[in-house]
């Protein structure tokens, strides 16, 4: 055989072209807006900018923010995997409308979702006017906030999972059966460990979108300083108020502490894919 029959052929152009097409796309999307906001964090002093990182409202804005969207990520987990199983595994009537009900999140509009949610959860809410004489508020509380952040984030869980799920060959399982292992061990043994990476890139996926989220949780969580008001709010609060560089200091922290818990998220990913290959 020739060598020119044995070269591997290459659908898209050189290594040279492709890479700096990527480099471009990723630069004019992500490495100069962050390079923007570093540049205008430079107007700052390190003593607003220590003020800024100290304050008790911007720490409190930080906590509710994380909290509710590890929360809310988490939650999704059991759900995303939930609903991924069922669209895999069983079918049904409306099984196609149903799945395209999982990516409605995307198209939805954030403050139109955030608007849907509120009249849902408010205390003459439909579920709001249930739940409230029980002694459960949801709107305007962490709850509320938490339960918009997993509908935001329930379809980066799913989709993430649902193809893995797909590719799972389904002799595996049968021979476990055969070979006396009940179901949950079949699951916890087998099919658990090929859905780990997946499960933690949705997760990770979920909660970045929750860190930044905006309009489905301005109206619903009620913006009430030191207990429900989120970090981005806080920077539409500085720019409104034409504080560019506390809006820049607030956003640059938000930067660092997200990068931070995104790294170390993506290691556990990464280590949980070299276990799950041995």
């Amino acid at each position: 055989m020739s060598r020119a029959g044995t070269a591997r052929v290459r659908v898209l152009p050189g290594f040279g072209i492709n890479m700096g097409f990527t480099v471009l796309y990723l630069s004019l999307v992500v490495l100069i807006p962050l390079a923007a906001l570093l540049f205008n964090s430079t107007g700052l002093t390190w003593a607003k900018f220590a003020d800024m990182a100290t304050d008790p409202r911007i720490l409190a804005s930080f906590r509710v923010s994380f909290t509710t969207a590890g929360f809310a990520a988490f939650a999704n987990l059991f759900l995303g995997l939930l609903l991924a199983w069922v669209l895999v595994r069983y079918e049904f009537p409306g099984k196609k409308i149903f799945d395209a009900i999982i990516d409605l999140p995307f198209a939805l509009p954030t403050a139109v979702a955030g608007v849907a949610l509120t009249a849902l959860y408010a205390p003459n809410g439909w579920i709001g006017s249930i739940v409230e004489p029980l002694g459960i508020q949801i709107a305007f509380s962490q709850l509320g906030i938490t339960l918009a952040l997993m509908f935001i984030g329930i379809p980066f869980v799913v989709r993430t999972v649902q193809p893995v799920l797909a590719e799972l060959e389904k002799d595996v399982e049968e021979a476990a059966a055969t070979l006396g292992a009940g179901r949950w061990l079949t699951f916890r043994k087998v099919v658990l460990p090929e859905l780990i990476p997946p499960l933690l890139t949705g997760f990770a996926l979920a909660f970045a979108r929750g860190i930044g989220e905006y309009g489905s949780v301005v109206f619903i969580s009620g913006n009430m300083p030191m207990k429900t008001e989120i970090a981005p709010l806080l920077i539409m609060t500085q720019l409104e108020r034409f504080d560019y560089a506390g809006a820049t200091a607030v956003a640059l922290l938000l930067l660092i502490v997200s990068f931070v818990l995104l790294f170390l998220i993506n290691t556990l990913q990464r280590w949980s894919r070299k276990t799950s290959r041995k």
